[in-house]
């Protein structure tokens, strides 16, 4: 809890010129019809040297019990240390992981394809290579609309269901050039739009909490992604994010997301859903793990031109760890926190959770809970109406097969052709209107906080700003209760030290979900003098996932559209 300090002077929100951001901004969105073109570099400070993934004592810790127990409760942080040191194999952690994947993954349906034998393969190699740094041996589970050049990438669709890539997306080949280990591909809502079906709508995916009730969301369009972590089948995941899709899966099951700042992480050789509203991004165990993979996957890339001309990545594993004042857990930074109008409001479990969360915060030194005013014209600004100026984005690489067969699109078809038929002049205003809403949330927003809560990712995907997730309890089901920080452009930092202050007082992210029903594995320990049986139903091949089981529902093309991202 007394870290190295690397990052104190100041969080990148305060180095970054805002004007620069949104004229960069501007001529994004202006480049959806031109394609990829350069845009103006974000004007920043000098930052704070940043101290290397590899070699940050930060990355590093104690691991609990529980955690030594039973390998698939280790954060990455708890194994990074146990690899570390020697403790524990990249091969007995995929084995554990693949244990649980054979034994619950056939009620769960996070998955569609797992790489069993090649994961060990990759465990195996790895025991003999250079130590990598924190992600040296963790499995990970890949959202499948991110190419990898080993398997096909469907994004759950007809469109793509025999594609595969000749290359690996940039950010898996960064997390795998980092050490990470993929352990298959997840399940996804059809084209990345809504919660996980199948295309023709059929419910796969369940929520972790709830593997008995579809009729939980398990959270779109990252369902598989949430589940495969949630379920202890895979240490952190990735997914990605247009309209929700890492928020509303991390808050669904009791996980923390973080979608970056657009550009912050390469899009090359992600099936698109919006040019300018994508972003790539993890889900994870909590604020350290989310900020270990954020490490790794950001950074220029010179296949995306939106990653180009931007501030350094800063130290953000230092950032998202908690530091003490005295015997209590204290802010790195001075934050105001902002509480928008009607945050609290209503008796619901989830204003209770709400209330209880800020009553957390407010006892923490450094951070300061304000109220704040929403921008003029908010309401509008924000509407269904100019929000659906996303629509033609995803329609358009789309047209020919639009034109020649509407079901190749499946349930999700009703977007794709609200986008085809969106006019131009409707197009150009929503356009403008995103450049005059970010223009107001930083100069008007963010003049009264420096991070502030939402109760929806609408409107900060829009405008390309970051937004982290995470867990503030449970309903009297219990379902988690998740919320919502926003950040200034780049203050992924700030964000994860909020978050991680919270957790260092709390222990909602540290709680599991109770298995299936069903044989269960016998736990796998760090301790090396007890043996255990070989589990029968342990994942093995390259296999795809079991049909959707019967019985789950279906959900219509209007209801797609009603939640589509």
């Amino acid at each position: 809890m007394n870290p190295v300090d690397s990052v104190d002077s100041q969080p990148t929100d305060r180095t970054i010129d805002r004007r620069s951001f949104v004229n960069r901004f501007a001529v994004l969105a202006a480049a959806t019809s031109l394609g990829a073109v350069a845009l103006p570099a974000v004007a920043h400070a000098a930052p704070t040297a940043v101290v290397p993934a590899g070699i940050n004592p930060n990355a590093y810790g104690d691991v609990r019990p529980e955690a030594l127990a039973d390998i698939t409760e280790l954060t990455i942080a708890e194994a990074a240390s146990l690899i570390r040191q020697g403790r524990l194999s990249a091969e007995l952690l995929v084995e554990a992981y693949l244990d649980r994947i054979g034994a619950f993954d056939a009620d769960y349906q996070a998955f569609n394809l797992v790489a069993a034998d090649d994961a060990l393969a990759s465990a195996r190699a790895l025991a003999g290579a250079a130590y990598k740094g924190p992600l040296h041996g963790i499995p990970l589970a890949i959202k499948d609309n991110y190419y990898t050049r080993a398997y096909p990438t469907t994004a759950n669709s007809y469109i793509f269901k025999d594609f595969t890539p000749p290359f690996d997306a940039t950010p898996v080949s960064k997390l795998t050039g980092a050490g990470g280990i993929v352990l298959g591909k997840t399940q996804m809502g059809p084209l990345a739009t809504t919660r996980a079906t199948t295309p023709d709508g059929r419910i796969t995916t369940v929520n972790a909490w709830t593997p008995a009730d579809p009729r939980t969301n398990p959270g779109g369009s990252s369902s598989g992604s949430a589940t495969a972590v949630a379920g202890r089948m895979a240490t952190s995941s990735v997914g990605t994010q247009t309209g929700g899709s890492i928020t509303a899966p991390s808050n669904a099951q009791n996980l923390t997301g973080l979608k970056p700042t657009m550009g912050r992480v390469s899009l090359y050789g992600i099936i698109p859903l919006s040019y300018t509203r994508d972003h790539p991004g993890p889900l994870a165990r909590d604020a350290k793990d989310a900020a270990i993979m954020l490490s790794a996957m950001a950074g220029e890339d010179p296949n995306d031109p939106r990653t180009l001309g931007l501030p350094p990545v800063p130290d953000l594993i230092t950032a998202a760890t908690p530091v003490k004042r005295g015997n209590k857990v204290a802010m790195r930074w001075g934050t105001r926190v902002g509480v928008i109008p009607d945050f609290t409001a209503g008796s619901s479990e989830t204003a209770a959770a709400r209330k209880a969360f800020l009553d957390k915060l407010a006892g923490i030194e450094g951070i300061q809970i304000v109220d704040v005013r929403l921008p003029e014209d908010w309401d509008t600004l924000t509407s269904t109406a100019f929000n659906n100026v996303r629509l033609p984005e995803r329609s358009e690489p789309f047209l020919p097969i639009l034109r020649k067969d509407l079901r190749s699109f499946g349930v999700s078809v009703t977007g794709w052709l609200q986008g085809s038929m969106l006019g131009a002049n409707e197009y150009v205003l929503g356009q403008r209107a995103k450049v005059l809403l970010l223009e107001r949330v930083l100069d008007d927003l963010f003049e009264q906080c420096d991070v502030v809560l939402q109760t929806s990712p609408n409107p900060f995907d829009a405008i390309g700003l970051p937004e982290l997730a995470l867990p503030i309890g449970f309903d009297s089901a219990g379902v988690p209760v998740g919320t919502i920080l926003g950040g200034q452009p780049f203050a992924e930092d700030r964000l994860l030290a909020v978050a991680a202050a919270y957790q260092a007082v709390t222990d909602w992210h540290l709680r599991r979900p109770a298995n299936p029903a069903g044989e269960v594995p016998e736990p796998i320990s760090v301790d090396p003098s007890k043996s255990r049986k070989p589990f029968a139903k342990s994942a093995r091949g390259k296999v795809s996932a079991a049909p959707a089981p019967q019985g789950r529902g279906r959900l219509e093309a209007h209801e797609v559209a009603e939640l589509s991202q």
